[in-house]
């Protein structure tokens, strides 16, 4: 039985998406290159992006393209426009979601020929990013017309699988050290839950040293001191950051590859975005998605064709000859297709000075499927979050929704606003906003909270006050399921 990823040639069947603006030239020039080391690749061209949205498909992935991806598993795409003012979701999201890309790799590493602030000191490290969950889940909400809400949403599975991922990509680079970058200090139960999953799974990996390190001291660090870093496993938000901030440190966007990895779909792209004002003008930097289809070729098993492109680019900005506009300046850099030419003719030469890392496979995580990855041994409903909308001070809330909850199991235990305990009284000035979050729980603190208790609640708070959202307070395993508010005992 044929592999679904190899056509009858036995060449491996890989979707292109050219992309917008100045994808076409920088797709076209990695293609030309993958073509000439004669890798057993073949195309299925198809779209995304800007053309599509203006065809009013709101997710601007059109059916066949995602039929393509269903059969060949692998996509090399160029950058893709997310329109103002008609579509919906960037496409390159849509992408990633549809097919559980679940980690970015952003490889960074300082390149010949190409002048920074930090040359000389051999930054080369890769920053592992979770890639479908975290505040990019795009959950939001307006509570009031004054306030929006976003909900961070990070579980153990996909802390788990982006984790094993780094780990995994460690060893097949020969990579020693792996830090966790969260901001667990602060939330200590999202950012806190990546933090654990780390250290529980750095265990199963003995022979690659294993540090937490908090985000912002990540980002001091990777200014201050970049080569201390090897592989960086981070949250979304914290991953997108830091990714781009890592890749201005050897030269900016224009060298730093991508790909997006899932156990069943690989989808590799540069990072960089589509450049309009340059589109059509054979000006513009390929590098990054030629090095971006050098990852694509090793994940394919193309080891051998990989590493010619990558010798031949290194050879190629080494020798200094033929430079792009963004580091020789636009008057005296040479155009795409020279450049191309120049990467083409390097084909079978290694540089003097920058050896390629060998390359294994990489072993991808497999993390359980089922939904409820963690099952507790117990847990109850301790109390409820109300939030209120209300413009009323909380010296006057309060009293009012202790009146309201008086002949129900629960008492108000507190008032917070944008997370600072206001009510009961306390000393903290606070400029106070009208979405409160209002915490009650049981009053006599024993048996576990049902939902017509809830209803109760709430249908009488609702009689005199706007309620918006509700949060059960969870107690899993005997530990609380929730945080506590500044100024909360």
């Amino acid at each position: 039985m044929m592999n679904p990823n190899t056509t009858r040639s036995s060449k491996k069947l890989v979707t292109l998406i050219p992309g917008d603006g100045i994808g076409p030239e920088v797709s076209g020039a990695a293609r030309r290159i993958i073509e000439a080391t004669g890798a057993a690749i073949e195309w299925d061209e198809h779209e995304a992006g800007a053309n599509v949205f203006k065809r009013g498909l709101p997710s601007g992935v059109p059916a066949d393209t995602i039929a393509s991806i269903r059969k060949t598993r692998v996509v090399l795409k160029g950058p893709l426009e997310t329109p103002v003012g008609y579509g919906e979701k960037s496409a390159n999201v849509t992408l990633r979601k549809l097919f559980e890309t679940y980690g970015n790799i952003r490889p960074v590493r300082e390149m010949p020929g190409v002048p920074t602030p930090y040359s000389g000191r051999g930054v080369d490290l890769v920053v592992v990013r979770e890639n479908i969950e975290d505040l990019y889940a795009g959950i939001e909400y307006l509570q009031t017309p004054g306030v929006a809400e976003g909900l961070k949403l990070i579980s153990r599975k996909g802390c788990e699988k982006v984790v094993r991922l780094a780990f995994e990509f460690a060893r097949s680079e020969g990579r020693r050290r792996v830090h966790c970058a969260t901001k667990a200090n602060i939330m200590k139960l999202t950012e806190g839950l990546m933090k654990r999953t780390f250290e529980e799974v750095s265990k199963e990996y003995p022979d690659i040293e294993a540090a937490h390190i908090i985000i912002d001291n990540c980002a001091h660090q990777l200014v201050k001191k970049p080569e201390q870093f090897d592989v960086i496993v981070t949250t979304n938000m914290n991953g997108d950051i830091i990714s781009d901030l890592s890749s201005a440190l050897i030269g900016g966007l224009g060298f730093a590859p991508s790909a997006n990895i899932g156990n069943e779909v690989a989808i590799f792209e540069a990072v960089h975005g589509s450049a309009p004002k340059y589109a059509g003008k054979n000006v513009i930097n390929p590098t990054a998605l030629i090095l971006t289809s050098v990852m694509m070729l090793r994940h394919l098993g193309e080891f051998e064709a990989a590493d010619a492109i990558e010798h031949a680019v290194l050879v190629t900005l080494e020798d200094g000859k033929a430079r792009t506009g963004d580091v020789a300046g636009y008057e005296r850099g040479v155009s795409t297709t020279a450049y191309t030419d120049a990467v083409i003719s390097n084909l079978g030469r290694k540089p003097a000075r920058w050896p390629v890392r060998e390359h294994k496979p990489i072993l991808l995580p497999h993390v359980p499927e089922r939904p409820d990855l963690v099952v507790p041994i117990s847990r109850k409903v301790v109390g409820v979050d109300v939030f209120v909308e209300s413009s009323q001070n909380p010296d006057q809330l309060g009293p009012s929704l202790e009146k309201l909850a008086a002949a129900t199991p629960f008492k108000l235990k507190l008032i917070s606003n944008r997370g600072t305990k206001v009510y009961p009284p306390v000393d903290a000035i606070t400029d106070c906003v009208d979405h409160h979050r209002c915490r009650f729980i049981l009053k006599n603190g024993a048996g576990s909270v049902t939902d017509s208790q809830l209803i109760d609640l709430v249908q009488r708070i609702g009689s005199e006050h706007g309620w918006v959202h509700l949060e059960k307070l969870l107690e899993i395993d005997g530990n609380p399921g929730y945080t506590r508010d500044q100024g909360e005992d």
